[in-house]
């Protein structure tokens, strides 16, 4: 399994708005971040972990970090390590 995580990506804050566990479907993965595009999500990514927490943590490391923005988990509240 696959980690799914979807939200908002600005310059300062990369928000998690939704996570789901998926296989490599791309039909599937369609179906989740179509809706979520359509209520104002823009930005999508599949992970390679199968916990949140992991998918979170490389959230902030690939996408956030690199920019400088911080990482608001609305999911399950978790905070990615720093460094």
């Amino acid at each position: 399994m696959n980690t799914l995580l979807i939200g908002r990506l600005s310059r300062s804050t990369l928000t998690i708005t939704e996570s789901h566990s998926v296989t490599d479907d791309q039909d599937a993965i369609d179906a989740l971040t179509g809706p979520a595009f359509a209520d104002g999500a823009d930005w999508a990514v599949v992970f390679d972990v199968t916990h949140h927490r992991d998918a979170v943590q490389r959230a902030y490391e690939e996408y956030a970090q690199p920019d400088g923005a911080v990482v608001e988990d609305e999911v399950w509240d978790v905070q990615p390590v720093t460094f």
